[in-house]
């Protein structure tokens, strides 16, 4: 990281079951646990909800999985899933859909597991954050937002996505210090699971402005209910025509979340082959790049070894990044 700019990349989600025995899918025995689960460590609605199910839909139609059930499992920041996912240890039909909030988290709740014991399988997707305001505030550009909340940092609330710890969290404490505002003043009210709880509250007034992924609300803002001031990325977005970035509103900073799949530890090879070649196989279908598009996605596919390196480096930029925001 260099400056004020802070690439804590980002972006998604998923897995799923193969039953192509030509992509070297798990055998069919007809048991009936011969199905392959994903894992999302938070509330249904959203962003790992949504790419999960995202994935195991897709999965299906092209042909190359069936059956994968999608299951949630809240709590903790999304590190109650990840414990059950150490705790599968061989388990090579379960994975974890997680990303930079389950690694946050692990490290503001000081969990008793980490991410670096799972088996890596693939990053999907990155995504930059937006700053979303409702249609009547009075905030009409970042620039706005960021003058009120000098002038009484307590006075305006943000909300986000993810519990303590996760992208959403972390964003807004890394833009308040960039801006000049000491972290520990920002009201921060977290909705974890994302979109589904975050929606209503900043519809309603909770909130002053939420921090999220674009996904979230991309038909809210479609339709005029919610206006974005800037994303967080280092070039605009095609989904938001005409939002600027943070940079080119004045503020130097970049963010990006992420989000990809892990697996227990202690796996065999062939079902670490098994998954890869079946995320492999969603990356390059039609699809999921359609996929990309409507949600606003940016593709950030890796795998194996490429994964596990990326995941060692963000687990220690994001330790480091909690550590000068006083939250580990």
């Amino acid at each position: 990281m260099r400056g004020r700019t802070r690439a804590l990349s980002g972006t998604v989600a998923l897995l799923l079951s193969l039953v192509l025995g030509g992509c070297g899918a798990w055998p069919d025995t007809g048991a009936a646990d011969d199905g392959l689960r994903i894992l999302v460590p938070n509330t249904a609605g959203g962003g790992y909800d949504t790419t999960a199910r995202t994935v195991a839909r897709v999965l299906e139609e092209t042909g190359t999985a069936s059956d994968v059930q999608v299951f949630n499992l809240p709590g903790a920041g999304g590190t109650v899933g990840l414990q059950r996912t150490v705790n599968e240890r061989g388990n090579g039909r379960l994975a974890l859909q997680m990303g930079l909030g389950v690694l946050g988290a692990s490290h503001v709740v000081h969990a008793r597991v980490t991410v670096r014991q799972t088996t890596p399988i693939a990053r999907l997707i990155e995504e930059p954050e937006a700053v979303v305001v409702r249609k009547d505030s009075p905030y009409r550009t970042v620039e706005d937002l960021v003058t009120a909340w000098r002038t009484g940092p307590r006075r305006v609330r943000v909300g986000g996505g993810s519990s303590l710890g996760g992208p959403d969290h972390l964003f807004p404490m890394e833009l308040a210090r960039t801006v000049g505002i000491a972290p520990r003043q920002v009201r921060y009210v977290a909705y974890d699971g994302g979109g589904g709880d975050l929606l209503p509250a900043l519809l309603d007034g909770r909130v002053d402005f939420a921090t999220s992924g674009i996904g979230e609300f991309l038909d809210q803002i479609q339709a005029g209910q919610l206006r974005v001031l800037a994303v967080t990325s280092d070039r605009p977005v095609a989904a938001l025509p005409g939002v600027p970035t943070l940079k080119a509103s004045g503020i130097d900073l970049v963010f990006h979340n992420w989000r990809g799949i892990v697996a227990p530890p202690g796996i065999s090879p062939e079902d670490r082959k098994r998954w890869i070649r079946a995320l492999t196989a969603l990356h390059s279908s039609r699809q999921w790049k359609a996929e990309l598009i409507r949600h606003g996605w940016t593709d950030a596919f890796i795998t194996g070894g490429a994964f596990g390196a990326y995941l060692k480096r963000q687990d220690a930029a994001v330790a480091d990044l909690a550590a000068r925001l006083g939250l580990d």
